[in-house]
């Protein structure tokens, strides 16, 4: 028997100090993982292996109980929550509140309408400039 099918035993039995003792037995192989999930999906993925980790981790050892017969199942069990994470956040991606019916555009291709400040935006920030001035000098009231 592993060190980490004991500890998932411990944990089956209630043991809530055993779940400390988990993370850091599993916490390499489920960035390898974490980052083989992360390679198959789209560029400009915003999500880090580090993010994936913690997140499937919080998921699998959370709030509710739940049993792994032996260190096979747990990761089965991990590759499952991290798949189910980024369906969530791809899904969350292409939702018109967050973006997803506008496209990317690279901003040295980017045509951008301003070509400087104008005049209004000058003469303002030099009124701006005399007046913090002005207030400097005076001192306090």
């Amino acid at each position: 028997m592993t060190d980490v099918t004991r500890i998932l035993n411990a944990i089956k039995r209630g043991d809530a100090k055993a779940t400390d003792e988990l993370l850091p037995l599993v916490y390499e192989e489920l960035r390898l993982l974490a980052a083989q999930k992360l390679s198959h999906e789209q560029p400009g993925q915003t999500l880090q292996a580090t993010a994936l980790v913690h997140e499937a981790y919080l998921r699998l050892v959370g709030d509710e109980l739940r049993s792994w017969e032996n260190r096979g199942h747990f990761f089965i069990a991990a590759a499952e929550a991290m798949r189910r994470i980024l369906i969530e956040n791809a899904r969350r991606k292409q939702r018109r509140k967050h973006g997803g019916d506008c496209q990317r555009v690279d901003l040295e291709k980017a045509d951008i309408g301003m070509e400087g400040p104008s005049d209004d935006v000058v003469a303002l920030d030099e009124a701006l400039m005399k007046l913090s001035k002005e207030d400097r000098t005076k001192g306090p009231a």
